[in-house]
């Protein structure tokens, strides 16, 4: 076999050994996972005050659809085949809204969006959202939110706050188990809220 002869034969080789491995190896799709909370119980007793759902903030990290996971202290990594539905703040303000609704921890619950036509703004920054895989042999899923009470018709600060965090150790790493620690963080988090909210005498 001459030169020019050898050199196309192996081209088509490579050729056909490529088109092989990608039908054996299908190219990686995208999985989208929901933030979804389970149902809030009712709270002991409802404030007769009407609360709207304002602004969620999520930290720079974090507020992206992709998941984000912490190798290292100063590093964090993206994984661009796993992601939210929706970016994470209006995810997140549509579930605070749905819980306080469902807890009837306020006469009347106004969602994200509409006319700021209540007596209360409710307004969160997230400040974590991430897997914690700087110890592989205890990787977890950490959540933290912090709520901001205000009366609408003042524009003053928040007449009450406070952080809330979970760490929720993974027993395996895995976009399904994540995404369902996530959920039930936010889950824990919005029923304490609710019960807060509910007991607290200023915003009566």
């Amino acid at each position: 076999m001459n030169r020019p002869c050898a050199y196309a034969f192996l081209v088509a080789a490579a050729a056909a050994l490529v088109s092989a491995c990608s039908i054996t190896r299908p190219t990686p799709v995208k999985q989208m996972f929901l933030l979804e909370p389970p149902p809030a119980a009712a709270v002991a007793s409802t404030s007769p005050l009407t609360a709207r759902i304002g602004t969620v903030t999520v930290a720079a990290p974090y507020r992206d659809r992709v998941f984000v996971v912490r190798e290292a202290d100063l590093r964090f990594e993206s994984d661009f085949y796993h992601e939210w539905v929706v970016a994470p703040a209006p995810m997140i303000a549509e579930a605070v809204a749905r819980s306080l609704a469902q807890a009837r921890a306020f006469s009347r619950v106004i969602p994200p969006g509409a006319p700021p036509e209540a007596e209360l703004t409710i307004d969160a920054f997230v400040g974590e959202l991430y897997t914690d895989n700087r110890d592989p042999k205890s990787p977890a899923a950490v959540l933290s939110l912090t709520v901001y009470v205000s009366r609408t018709d003042r524009m003053a600060a928040p007449v009450w706050s406070k952080t809330y965090a979970r760490r929720t150790v993974l027993s395996t790493v895995s976009a399904p188990n994540y995404a369902a620690a996530q959920s039930a963080s936010m889950g824990e988090i919005l029923a304490e809220l609710a019960r807060d909210l509910a007991a607290e005498r200023s915003l009566r």
